[in-house]
């Protein structure tokens, strides 16, 4: 006798040891089969300086930007704080980025086990000539059960209160790579959240310093007028004497009105230019106040050592494209890991009857383990297909990436040189209207003396008219540039 249990123990043995066998070649050809997760990411180095002329480098880190310190305009710095707190685009990406927290939030919950709180309770006839009715039926008629035990044949209820439990174990970092991914990806959003306030403050800088250009502009306008004023009146009074002609008085009068007819459109101008900052601050009509001129604030930033991949890198645009970098590599992990057998754990306890007389009664009590191994054999033509689609998305991330590296740089570099030739193109243009200033007055005293005709008058207004709205176009063009090169070093606001 004990030889044949014996027997059956070395069986069973020996079935659970060809089990085992056969569950670890499963996984051991599951694994061999599955592809690799592309490794080709090396990016560019960067170099160590933004002009090869300058020798210094600077090790520290960047410091990023306050607009304050910036722009160091009081008033412009009133209207970026105003944007930030009304424009509708922001705050719309501010409840985008709600809903990025809220992605990760489930992604960290599916690392841990579900449960579930379940009360059933059915009731169901089972025919006499079903499996289920002839056992009840049969069950009823044995010595070995009580009166509780017995079933009712017409109507047979099944009551369960109790906690189901389901966990899938991560054996091979599916889940903890969705969840990287997530968290990368809501970290992409926080730096796209920068990326737009930065956008969104410029923009409301070149509207603002476009205001101002437009305001100088009509002064310009208005102080010319003036003067071609006089010297319609002093044309007008020699044409009365028979010492001008009516040609010249004509000539004086088409240029003042060519003047009028561009300050009407500079007023218009600048109407719509308070619209649309007005858009972006997400006011109704009114008015913007402004400074009088261009406040330049930036030749502090432009004068210190900048560590090239300190301020790359901090960049929003370059650090939102490299979270999605490792955002995009953590689901070609977790793709790859689909491949892999999945372990699911599970059970459930609590009261379960066919009584409800019984429901609570300690024999009612049940309670099961569950354990389960799925691996994938016939549908791994579309698991390839993911974990093809996911790879190639990270090498798109990496191209991406690589590319907002490199515009980074290239930009930072044109502007530093930008700005820099700015200084000396504004000295040069100031100088061209102090000597037009000097010429415009000289051609007033010589008309006067009859050594100049009236068309070096007109001529020399005309001329020192063009390069005063040429300097103040330099200055707005000088300004942008100055916006251009607060979002190229990651802009900010704080």
């Amino acid at each position: 006798m004990k030889n044949i249990l014996n027997q059956y123990k070395n069986t069973d043995v020996i079935r659970t040891t060809k089990s085992a066998v056969v569950i670890t070649g499963i996984l051991l050809l599951t694994a061999c089969s599955a592809p690799k997760v592309s490794t080709k990411l090396d990016a560019a180095k960067l170099p160590e300086n933004f002009d090869a002329q300058r020798k210094e480098v600077s090790k520290n880190d960047f410091i990023p930007l306050k607009t304050e310190t910036f722009f160091k305009d009081p008033k412009l710095e009133d209207l970026l704080k105003k944007a930030i707190a009304k424009n509708p685009d922001y705050l719309i990406m501010q409840e985008r980025i709600l809903i990025a927290n809220s992605h990760l939030k489930v992604a960290k919950l599916a690392l841990l086990p579900s449960l579930d709180l379940v009360a059933d309770a059915s009731g169901t006839h089972f025919g006499k000539y079903t499996m289920e009715g002839v056992g009840n039926f049969d069950t009823n008629f044995s010595q070995n059960i009580t009166e509780k035990q017995k079933i009712n044949e017409k109507v047979s209820p099944n009551f369960f209160l109790g906690a189901k439990v389901s966990w899938e174990a991560d054996i091979w970092g599916k889940l903890s790579n969705r969840k990287k991914a997530a968290q990368q990806r809501f970290f992409a959003s926080q730096q796209g959240m920068r990326l737009l306030q930065t956008r969104l403050l410029g923009d409301v800088a070149d509207l603002y310093f476009k205001l101002i250009a437009l305001d100088k502009q009509a002064s310009i306008y208005d102080k010319n007028l003036k003067t071609q004023e006089r010297a319609l009146d002093i044309v007008s009074a020699q044409r009365s004497v028979g010492k001008a002609t009516e040609l010249a008085v004509q000539q004086f009068n088409a240029q003042n009105n060519n003047i009028y007819a561009e300050a009407s459109e500079l007023k218009l101008s600048i109407d719509q230019t308070e619209k649309a900052l007005l858009t972006l601050l997400g006011e109704y009509g009114g008015k913007i106040d402004r400074s009088s001129d261009f406040l330049a604030g930036h030749l502090e930033v432009l004068n210190q050592k900048i560590s090239v991949d300190s301020i790359i890198h901090k960049r929003p645009d370059v650090s939102e494209a490299y979270f999605e970098l490792l955002a995009s590599n953590a689901d070609a992990k977790s793709a790859r890991a689909a491949f892999f057998p999945t372990v699911n754990l599970g059970g459930y306890a609590g009261f379960n009857s066919f009584s409800f007389n019984t429901f609570f009664d300690a024999g009612s009590f049940a309670w099961q383990l569950l354990g389960g191994l799925t691996a994938p054999v016939f549908n791994k033509g579309q698991i390839k297909q993911e974990f093809y689609v996911s790879n190639r998305r990270q090498e798109i991330s990496f191209l991406q990436y690589q590319n907002s590296v490199t515009t980074a740089f290239n930009e930072l570099s044109a502007l530093l040189h930008r700005n820099e030739a700015f200084e000396d193109v504004l000295k040069y243009k100031l100088k061209e209207i102090d000597h037009l200033e000097i010429a415009v007055n000289v051609s007033n005293d010589l008309y006067l003396s009859g050594y100049a005709n009236y068309l070096e008058i007109i001529n020399a207004q005309k001329n020192k008219l063009q390069a005063e709205l040429d300097f103040v176009d330099i200055q707005l063009r000088n300004a942008n540039s100055q916006v251009l090169l607060y979002k190229a070093l990651g802009g900010g606001i704080n």
